[in-house]
Formats: C-alpha cells, structure tokens, sequence
C-alpha cells in the first residue's frame, strides 16, 4: 500500500534523460517505485495522463530571510513548482546581530532587496543573536517548502566591527578573525555557505553600500578559508561590474581573485551574470574567464537569470505619474473608481500636462529618472511577453500614434481592466531580445539562479521564472531557439541541487524525496503580474498566478492541488552536514 501513486504521466526526471511515460509511487516522504505500470493501491491516485511529472524545482536564489520567520506559504516562489529555496543571498540578511541592531539589519535589507522595512518590523519574529540561534529559530518553522539558509557578509560585518562595518572601513586582523571564527560555527551549524556583495548597485536605505563592497583579499580569502573548514560549500559574489558604473577592468580584477579563490579553498565560487546596456558583450568575457578558472581546477559557476530583469510599472505600484496633483487625488480611491476617473478625458489631460509637486529632491530625480526610462518600456497584458521587439517599445507605439511617450504610457496603463504593466528592461535585453539569455544558459556550468523570490516587492516577480522557462523557453518561443524539455527541467531540479549538495531531492528516481509537480504542460500559463496589499502593515508586493500545475507534492504531501495552495506545510529547515 503506498501513500500516493501518480498515474500515466510523462516523467521528466531531472536528469536531462528523455521523458517516460511512468507511473510513481510514493510512501513516507519518498519515491519508491518508479515504473511503466504500477498495480499496488495507495491512499490517493492521481490521473497524471497529458501531464508532464517533475522533480520540485530547486530555486537557489531568493530573500526569504525575514519571511520565513512569519510566512508559511513563501509565495510568490511556491504558485511555481518550487519546493527547496535557498535564501541568504546578495551578502543582505538578519544574522548575527546585535542586540539592538535589528533595525538597522532591516534598513539594509530594505535598501538592498526593496522590501517594505514596515513589513519587516511588524512581521519578525526575532529571538536570536548568533547565526546558529537564528537557524535554531528557523528550525521551528514549518512551511510548503523546504529552506537552505546562508551566511551573509554584510551583517556578519556589522556584527564584529559595528558602525566600523556598516561603513565599509578596512577590518582589522583581530576583526577578520572575529569573522572567520564565527563564519566556520555558521558552517557547522547548518549553513550551505557564504554571500558577498560588491556591487554599487547595492545599498542600504540610506545610500551607504553595503559592509563587504570593499573588503581586501585577506578578509574575502579567511573568511573563505573558515568556510571550507567548517563544511561550507558556497562563497557567493554579487561582484562589482553589475552596475552600470562599473568598468571592465574593474570585472577582470574581481574574476581574478574569484578564480584564486575557487582554486586555493576547492569551494565553488558563484557569481551573478547580467548584461548591461553600456557594455552588452562584457558578460561574454566573464563566462569565458570562468571557464578558464574552471579548467584550471577552480569551481566558478555563473548564475543567470531566464528573462529580463526589470522594473514593473502600474497604477498600484511605481509609475511615472505619481506626485502629480490631479493624480493624487484620485490615488487613494478603488481601483475600479479610480481607472474611471483616469479614463475621464479631462482628468488625462490634467494629469498629463503637470509636473510632482514636490520639493524632495530624491523624489523629484526618482520620477524624472522613470520618465527619461518610458521610452524604452513595453506593455504587459493578457498573455505577458518578456521578449518583444523594438517595434512594440512604448518609443514606437508613440511614434506611430503621433503622440507622446508620456501620453503613450498613460494610454497603455488604462487599457484593459486597469492591471497592465509596463515592463522596463534594465539587464539582459540591451539586443531587445533573449540571445544573449539564451547562449548563457549553453554553458554547462550556469546555473538558473536570479529569481529573487521574496525581494523587490513592487517592482518585480521574478520568481515566476520556473514557469516562464517551460512556456517561454521550452513551448512558446518564436524570436530564436528554444530548450528542450528535458534540459529545461534538469537546469530548474537536479543541476541546482548538486550545486548546494542536496543529493536527496531534483531527480524522480526511487529512494529521492517525494518533491514533485505534475503539470499540465500544453496548458500551462502565466498570467500577468497583481499587485497586493497582504504583507505585515499593509504592505504591497506583486505575485504572478500560473494555471497548469495540477499538483505540487513536498515530503509526499500535496501542498498545491490546481494552482490553489492546500494549507499543508511539510517544509523544513535544511543543514549542510558536510561536504
């Protein structure tokens, strides 16, 4: 008698190996039988014909940290097939800390990842100092995921060397000891690794970049040595050169050290890859320096993203419109009331003819900043395009109707029923396309990584890439090649997996955990993105819907059946044990 059988489904089991049609059973938490017929019972069977049977998606990139202490549910990452989360990431999260620092931890975190800080404040829970008291906490929580957790630099800084850290002053030798010493305990506590960040781009709320940006070799490479010692196996880099500022010489003195590191520790260094509009080939130097390292025996994974990164604009989110008076006074009404009155010709032709009444300065430059920026967004409705050509850019619909972009802009957000976006791509679209996207996910070693789940709470959601890369990448692309199924699958469950060591999950095999999505694949959609006020003290993010998953199972438990979660919450806290 088994738990759970999934009949008649077309397993595609993370491996890259061709799709079967299968059945799987499962019992306790595992799979143990995986076979073209199984005649057993089980408590529930589950007709999987026309649907495509998955390992859970692995997702080794999000900012959950604060969440995971309030939120069961982890959306917006869970309406999309993940059942393991990484968090920890960008050198930003909430351990160690000092006992009244929290809130400056928040304020970084805030800056850094754009969560709303009053979300933050009303929803922790803290109860904890060290890293290993915070995974003790963690420990006690129980969501629809399972939650691998690292250690960041930025509050482990500020831990050891207080305001000296926060404002990036060179660490002593007494300082980096501090550091490596409690980096190792984090690794025996549990954490899969380290996290850095060194871009500009990457700032706390008051502008101050975040502690690690500068740090020497001889902090970087103690702190790495401390890693490794203590069973870690990641040391992440938010690497200088993400931001437009930045320069290619600057790139190649930071693959150097990354490379020097991955040889002298063996720990595998990973480091975010973006295209910048000022320098749209540079990412191609940077996989190309990787893959040298790689060859001469050091461990540099690039992590990629699998569309554009991008800011969303809306009516209920951030929009160039805003400060503008006859805007404001409609800003507070229902959203139904308030697209009537935006629809109202007098009302347009007010708005549109003023400037933000406002003296702020840093206000003033924020919506001067997305105006300049209009012409080069593109509309988002009904079935959401990520890849459009340069013909259908805000700039060209403009163009044709003879009006302007602003008046183009406004036009767009109030189609529709009031929802539609409009996307502004800022990396990996300088081409206006997905080339660039596509020729890095043909590295071998990329790992899809950049989704973000959890962060930048009205201005993205990329954490709906799981889905994207089957209907975009896999079924739907039209402006280039596609990925074949079984890469695509393999690149969101078992590659990512091994990357952090989770041995026991990304592959449908017998004695794996029973983490697995059956999905609807012909019909398998993403619907635009929503803005929502549910987060602690009101605050708003967005999510994107699927429809499609027919079911997602953690441990052997259902936690979403038809795109609807089930209340069931079999995630755990998971601890690298050892390497």
């Amino acid at each position: 008698m088994y738990d759970v059988i999934i009949r008649g489904g077309d397993v595609v089991d993370g491996t890259g190996r061709p799709v079967v049609r299968a059945d799987v059973a499962i019992r306790d938490g595992r799979i143990v039988e995986v076979a073209a017929s199984i005649g057993d019972d089980a408590t529930e069977v589950i007709d999987a014909t026309g649907c495509i049977v998955t390992p859970g998606f692995v997702d080794p990139h999000t900012h959950y940290d604060g969440q995971a202490t309030w939120d069961g549910a982890l959306e917006p990452s869970t309406p999309h097939g993940v059942t393991t989360v990484v968090t920890g990431n960008c050198g930003v999260g909430f351990a160690p800390v000092r006992p009244g620092r929290e809130a400056w931890l928040i304020e970084l975190m805030e800056g850094v990842e754009d969560i709303p800080g009053s979300a933050l404040h009303e929803g922790m829970t803290w109860g904890w100092e060290s890293f290993p008291e915070y995974l003790d906490v963690l420990n006690g929580r129980e969501w629809a995921v399972d939650v691998a957790v690292q250690l960041p630099h930025g509050p482990l800084r500020g831990y050891v060397m207080g305001e000296r850290g926060a404002q990036n002053e060179k660490a002593t030798s007494e300082d980096i000891a501090q550091m490596s010493s409690l980096a190792q305990e984090a690794m025996e506590a549990g954490a899969f690794g380290f996290t850095t960040s060194r871009t500009m781009g990457h700032t706390s709320l008051d502008g101050t970049p975040v502690p690690g940006t500068f740090a020497d070799d001889d902090e970087l490479f103690a702190i790495a040595k401390a890693v490794r010692d203590g069973g870690g196996r990641i040391f992440e880099v938010a690497m200088a050169g993400i931001s437009p500022v930045d320069n290619a010489t600057v790139v190649a003195r930071e693959l150097e050290w990354i490379g020097r590191m991955a040889v002298e520790t063996g720990l595998t260094v990973t480091f975010i890859v973006l295209q910048v509009n000022q320098d749209p080939a540079r990412w191609q130097q940077e996989m190309k320096a990787a893959k040298e390292w790689r060859a001469r025996g050091g461990d540099v994974v690039p992590l990629v993203a699998g569309r554009p990164f991008g800011v969303l604009l809306g009516w209920d989110v951030r929009h160039p419109f805003r400060l503008r008076p006859s805007y404001e006074a409609i800003d507070q009404l229902d959203p139904v009331d308030r697209l009537s009155q935006l629809r109202d010709p007098e009302v347009r032709e007010r708005i549109l003819a003023e400037q933000p009444a406002t003296e702020d300065p840093v206000k003033v430059f924020t919506q001067a900043a997305l105006m300049g920026l209009l012409p080069s967004c593109y509309v988002l409705s009904g079935d959401p395009d990520y890849e459009q050509p340069a013909s259908q850019s805000i700039a060209a619909i403009a163009d044709r109707a003879g009006t302007s972009v602003e008046a183009a802009a406004y036009d767009a957000m109030i189609s529709g029923d009031g929802g539609t976006l409009l996307l502004l791509p800022l990396f990996n679209y300088a081409d206006t396309n997905h080339d660039a996207l596509y020729e890095q996910m043909q590295d071998p070693a990329a790992i899809l990584g950049l989704a973000d789940g959890g962060a930048h709470c009205g201005a993205i959601c990329d954490a709906s890439i799981p889905t994207y890369v089957l209907t975009h990448w896999v079924r739907d692309r039209s402006r280039g090649p596609r990925l074949a199924l079984e890469d695509a699958v393999r690149r969101l469950t078992s590659q990512p997996a091994d990357l952090y060591g989770l041995d026991d999950r990304g592959r449908v095999e017998p004695g794996t955990r029973a983490d697995l999505n059956i999905i609807d694949f012909a019909h398998l959609h993403l619907h635009v993105p929503r803005a929502v006020t549910d987060l602690p003290a009101g605050g708003t993010r967005l999510l994107q819907d699927a429809s499609g998953y027919r079911a997602t199972i953690v441990n052997g438990e259902i936690t979403r059946r038809n795109d609807t979660d089930t209340g069931a919450r079999p995630g755990r806290l998971l601890r690298n044990r050892s390497r």
